[in-house]
């Protein structure tokens, strides 16, 4: 294992790392949240959602791709780069049709314990209420469009992972959407599976196994009982799926 002998500065304090280490994977080790939504462990860093950026040495660049340097001075939470993590956050929620009460991944949403740790408490603009279709002809699986934020995780998962490319991108701008890799369009004519990456590894509610709902009741769920900047060092797989 390669040793830790440099370090940067995250916030005042020493963040060690290791060669060829990305700033967010080297704070994450350390214990130190950076918000995020499209990053996750174990995958290619993507920087496509923009909420992890952070000031390096005077200059704005993002946390998941950016790679430490020894000495850097890195700077995260300020005020200014939190409101602009807010304003990002709340069009991702305008831009969707993200209505958590009735939402069964309430408590275990990572886009909504982040609005919650940067202190988002209104959506500030205009809700757009896009037509966003629902996907139910699969068994076991629901795909709901309305909670999707094109993070793109369940892309690179299941093309990456789970070797099947259920999973794209499709459109571009304010149409673009998720899209299933079928000539029917329908994930019941895919090979996903429940047990697949693709679909545990959705921050939101727009994946989701069916018969599984509420099975923790709403209050007990992770979110509800640790912020997200308490569970950053965790990843899904050593999580217990609703703790």
């Amino acid at each position: 294992m390669t040793e830790m002998t440099n370090t940067f500065t995250l916030d005042g304090k020493e963040i060690p790392f290791r060669e060829g280490e990305t700033i967010m994977a080297a704070a994450t080790a350390a214990g130190v949240y950076i918000p995020h939504l499209c990053h996750r462990p174990g995958f290619k860093p993507h920087g496509s959602c923009k909420l992890c950026t952070v000031n390096i040495d005077g200059r704005p660049s993002a946390a998941c791709t950016h790679l430490a340097a020894a000495g850097m001075r890195v700077e995260s939470e300020t005020e200014a780069l939190n409101a602009d993590r807010r304003a990002l956050t709340q069009m991702l929620f305008v831009e969707g049709n993200h209505i958590c009460p009735s939402c069964e991944k309430s408590g275990n949403c990572q886009l909504q314990a982040v609005a919650y740790h940067l202190g988002m408490s209104t959506p500030h603009f205009t809700h757009f209420y896009p037509a966003r279709d629902v996907d139910a002809s699969h068994p076991d699986v629901l795909l709901d469009r309305n909670r999707c934020i094109l993070c793109e995780l369940c892309v690179r998962a299941s093309r990456d992972v789970d070797g099947k490319n259920v999973f794209g991108i499709g459109g571009r701008g304010i149409r673009s959407r998720l899209i299933v890799n079928a000539a029917s369009g329908r994930l019941a004519d895919t090979g996903l599976a429940v047990t697949d990456r693709a679909v545990a590894v959705c921050p939101t509610g727009a994946l989701l196994r069916k018969r599984d709902g509420f099975s923790v009741p709403i209050g007990e769920r992770r979110y509800d009982r640790h912020t997200i900047s308490d569970v950053t060092t965790e990843t899904e797989e050593e999580r217990p799926r609703h703790d």
